[in-house]
């Protein structure tokens, strides 16, 4: 369970923000979301090389500028 403790007079807005960037934080959304349909393994790791290779590709970039 996640708790935003709120300060004496501080502002509802500024607690609502803080539980949002809590709860990405956390991720508990993000994993809503990928329980909510069955990915096959596979696919799963596909992706995930996928990404390795984009991010891998984005340091060399980097590093040769």
């Amino acid at each position: 369970m996640i708790i935003v403790p709120i300060k004496e007079g501080e502002n509802i807005d500024r607690a609502l923000k803080k539980l949002k960037r809590k709860f990405e934080k956390t991720g508990v959304v993000k994993e809503l979301r990928l329980r909510q349909k069955f990915t096959k393994p596979s696919i799963v790791d596909r992706e995930q090389r996928l990404k390795a290779i984009y991010v891998q590709q984005l340091r060399q970039d980097a590093e040769n500028m």
